[in-house]
């Protein structure tokens, strides 16, 4: 029996789609031993070793601003998950994996290379926003441009859509695990606390925002004050955080502005007229939908699982192959990765 899959190797998570259904959410971490460099965690018990191995082990992640930075830990990773997810229960499988738009030749055979070591057979490659305007059903008979901003946690990745193809695209390298670098930063900065990359995911979930709310929240966060080396608690409240995500907010709106620069102004037209798509967890910070309506002049429209349009959207186009095969941008793709 074949079995279509939809796979999202992500900076932050892998997740893969199969049957209608999520079969597997799993951080893209591992821990390995410093000396050996062989895995010791995996998923969610390597993110929870996150600045907190002693120093004979290291917690990486082999999926950096949406390039595998690491083959081999990237390799047992996706193994380790697809067993997991399907053990011996699949044949056959024809798998679609997602990456941002612009990379290299060489980036997309080490994808396809990594989830054929894994157990794929028949491996298609297709970009990121390609994928979620296919999980859209978006309507590709006409020339008509169709904007999607796809915010992950290494990449923020934009494209005007038209005819079921990429007009133009870029991928930039700021989203949503600078959101958590800037709070960290800030923190030092204003209370001379060193938080860790946990913390201050957590602060960006709680009261992380890119717009001013309209009710202040606080929270209270831990960490280790830089000058005694002590642990401490303190309090820190929406504005502030605010105040540290805005930067790398405004170059999220610039890295739209970017690409719809060099499209074609009927296309920006069009996309004046209907608005805007929203995907990725990073889309999901609080006032982010608001900010970018307010910057680019039209609305957003709401996506209903914005973290997996992304692998919702590789099952899609793995029913839409044909279509695919109509447009020569992906066509290259799809026949230099298949793999027989």
């Amino acid at each position: 029996m074949t079995t279509d899959i939809g796979i999202d190797l992500g900076s932050y998570k892998t997740v893969i789609f199969s049957s209608s259904k999520i079969v597997l959410e799993s951080p893209s971490f591992v821990t390995v031993d410093n000396d050996t460099w062989e895995p010791v965690y995996y998923g969610e018990k390597a993110k929870q070793t996150l600045g907190r191995t002693p120093d004979s082990f290291v917690c990486v992640n082999p999926i950096e601003r949406g390039k595998i930075s690491d083959y081999d830990l990237a390799e047992n990773m996706l193994g380790i998950y697809m067993d997991d997810a399907f053990g011996n229960r699949i044949l056959r499988p024809r798998i679609m994996a997602t990456l941002p738009p612009g990379l290299t030749e060489l980036q997309h055979h080490s994808l396809a290379n990594v989830i054929e070591a894994s157990g794929g057979r028949n491996v298609f490659v297709i970009e990121s926003p390609l994928a979620i305007s296919y999980g859209l059903d978006l309507d590709f008979s006409k020339p008509h441009g169709y904007l999607v901003i796809d915010i992950g946690a290494g990449t923020t990745d934009v494209a005007v859509i038209s005819m079921g193809g990429i007009a133009v695209c870029n991928s930039f390298p700021v989203a949503s695990f600078d959101f958590d670098n800037q709070i960290i930063k800030y923190i030092r900065s204003e209370y001379n606390i060193e938080i860790g990359p946990l913390m201050a995911e957590s602060v960006k979930k709680q009261i992380g925002t890119v717009v001013e709310r309209p009710v202040e929240i606080a929270m209270v966060a831990k960490g280790r004050n830089v000058f005694t080396g002590l642990p401490e608690s303190f309090e820190i409240t929406s504005s502030e955080v605010f105040y540290a995500l805005k930067e790398t907010a405004n170059n999220i709106c610039n890295a739209v502005r970017n690409v719809l620069s060099t499209a074609d102004p009927d296309l920006v037209a069009d996309i004046k007229s209907d608005g805007f798509y929203l995907a990725g967890g990073g889309s999901k910070i609080f006032g982010m939908d608001t900010l970018l309506s307010e910057f680019l002049g039209t609305k957003a429209i709401a996506l209903e699982d914005p973290e997996y349009s992304v692998v919702k959207g590789a099952a899609a186009a793995l029913r839409h192959s044909d279509s695919l095969k109509n447009v020569n941008y992906q066509l290259r793709s799809i026949k230099e990765l298949e793999i027989s």
